[in-house]
C-alpha cells in the first residue's frame, strides 16, 4: 500500500467545517426565501390613485412578476431541502462522496457547491 492511498471519506474535522458552510447557507437561503414570499403577498401595487387604463397594465406586469417570484420561491425551496439532505450525509458519514464513481468530491467543489453529490468527473460523464 502506498502512502497517497486515496481517502475513502472526509475527517470529522472537514465534516464539521463543511457543517458550518452548509448552515450559514442555509439561513441565507430561508431568509432569500421569506422576502421572495413577503414580495409575493405585498397587496399595496401603488396604483391606488393612477388611472384604470394604467393599472390594467400595471396588474398585467405585477402578474407576471408574481409568477416569476414564485418560481424563484420554489427554486430557492428546492435549494433548501437539498442542503438539508447535505446535513443528512454529513450526519451520516457519507458527505463528500461522489454517487456515481464513489470518490471524494473535491473540497473546492464542495465550497462552492456545498450540497453536490457527483464529482466533476461524473458530471462530465452525464
Amino acid at each position: 500500500m502506498s502512502t497517497t492511498e486515496e481517502k475513502k471519506r472526509y475527517t470529522d474535522e472537514e465534516l464539521a467545517e463543511f457543517k458550518e458552510i452548509i448552515e450559514k447557507k442555509i439561513v441565507d437561503a430561508e431568509n432569500d426565501l421569506e422576502l421572495l414570499k413577503s414580495s409575493t403577498s405585498d397587496e399595496n401595487n401603488g396604483t391606488d390613485d393612477t388611472s384604470p387604463t394604467f393599472k390594467i397594465m400595471e396588474d398585467g406586469s405585477e402578474t407576471l412578476s408574481k409568477e416569476e417570484t414564485s418560481q424563484l420561491a420554489a427554486r430557492q425551496e428546492k435549494f433548501i431541502n437539498h442542503l438539508r439532505a447535505a446535513l443528512l450525509r454529513i450526519e451520516n458519514k457519507t458527505y463528500g462522496i461522489c454517487r456515481k464513481t464513489g470518490k471524494l468530491i473535491s473540497k473546492e467543489r464542495l465550497k462552492v457547491v456545498p450540497h453536490a453529490t457527483l464529482s466533476i468527473e461524473a458530471k462530465r460523464m452525464q
